[in-house]
């Protein structure tokens, strides 16, 4: 398997930005996945204060993780968050990702989001330029009940019509939003998948429960294996997301072990598998 596996930030939410970047490094990961969600993971923000962003970068430096991908969530249905993105889109740049992920709506605590297909890809189109200046890959993540599964996604994807843009799909999302088995469901998008959240799953829908990478009941092997066959050469984001209890609460001492040995689990799984 050639593909490059990333770590997503966002399985350390609830931690500070340090204990991110050691427990990825310390986990075996090269490539990380930080997070720039407003209101959610921050562990980089286009605000930010200089000295720290630079502090950041130069810890990742350090610590030889390289940032191939920013999660910049921002509505992309409202045009004014479109500047919001934007700044993302430009941090990524400064940050030499070659991808930058997003939903459609707000990844959390969206209120009364209203979805059309025109809107989006009106409002997607007018990112092209940001994006083919940074020479960077917009993934549109599978979230939301709108957008809930891959194949809700091909229209816009068809749409917009460039290849700065497809799908990231999200293996337990496919099945949280949208009742779909990830290694059944991707069959129907594989052509339009740039990026994946590499995400286990136990339960059915709307089961918020995101163990470690081959520690759920989702056949991540076989979904790996169909996508691969079909010319997928992108990268697998493993992102953990736990329990919503483990996930929502401040954390306390003791959690952090927890989550470090969920990323190293993970990264074993790859290990596993050559």
């Amino acid at each position: 398997m050639e593909n490059k596996v990333v770590l997503s930030l966002n399985s350390y939410h609830g931690f500070d930005v340090d204990q991110a970047l050691d427990g990825a490094a310390a986990a075996g990961f090269s490539y990380i996945e930080p997070c720039a969600v407003k209101g959610w993971t921050e562990n980089v923000m286009p605000d930010m204060d200089r000295a720290e962003l630079d502090r950041i970068k130069k810890k990742m430096a350090d610590l030889k993780l390289i940032p191939l991908a920013l999660s910049g969530h921002c509505n992309l249905m409202d045009k004014d968050r479109l500047d919001d993105f934007r700044k993302n889109i430009s941090l990524a740049a400064e940050l030499g990702s070659a991808y930058i992920i997003t939903s459609t709506g707000e990844a959390h605590f969206g209120k009364d989001e209203k979805f059309s297909d025109d809107v989006l890809i009106e409002n997607i189109r007018s990112l092209l330029p940001d994006l083919q200046k940074a020479g960077m890959t917009l993934g549109l993540e599978v979230h939301g009940d709108e957008y809930g599964t891959g194949s809700s996604l091909r229209n816009v994807v068809e749409k917009v019509g460039s290849d700065l843009v497809g799908v990231n799909y999200d293996t337990g999302n496919a099945m949280f939003y949208g009742g779909k088995l990830c290694h059944e469901e991707i069959k129907e998008c594989y052509d339009i998948v740039k990026y994946v959240h590499l995400k286990d799953m136990i339960g059915g829908p709307k089961n918020w429960n995101f163990p470690a990478a081959g520690k759920g009941e989702l056949k991540l092997g076989e979904f790996i294996d169909f996508l691969n066959g079909k010319g997928y050469k992108g990268p697998y984001s493993v992102e953990i997301e736990y329990t919503q209890d483990f996930t929502m609460n401040p954390k306390k001492p003791g959690d952090i072990d927890i989550a470090n040995q969920a990323a190293k689990d993970s990264f074993g799984y790859f290990r596993a598998r050559g």
